[in-house]
């Protein structure tokens, strides 16, 4: 009876090691993608910026009267 209570535990404990792992390998990915989304993001704000920079420029010129006003 011992033996059969040990064999037991010892399946149990396999069967969580293997789910950690499991769990372990999808943290992993997606620990990756968040990098890879934050990436894209920063990239986008970057982006933005550089493009509302111009647009106020252009803004700006379009406000100016022509000189015959």
């Amino acid at each position: 009876m011992n033996e059969d209570r040990l064999i037991e535990i010892e399946t149990r404990i396999a069967f969580q090691e293997k789910t950690i792992k499991d769990l372990n390998d999808v943290l992993y990915d997606q620990q990756k993608e968040v990098k890879r989304l934050a990436d894209i993001c920063d990239a986008l704000t970057k982006r933005i910026r550089e493009f509302s920079a111009f647009a106020s420029e252009i803004d700006a010129q379009a406000n100016v009267k022509p000189p015959h006003y």
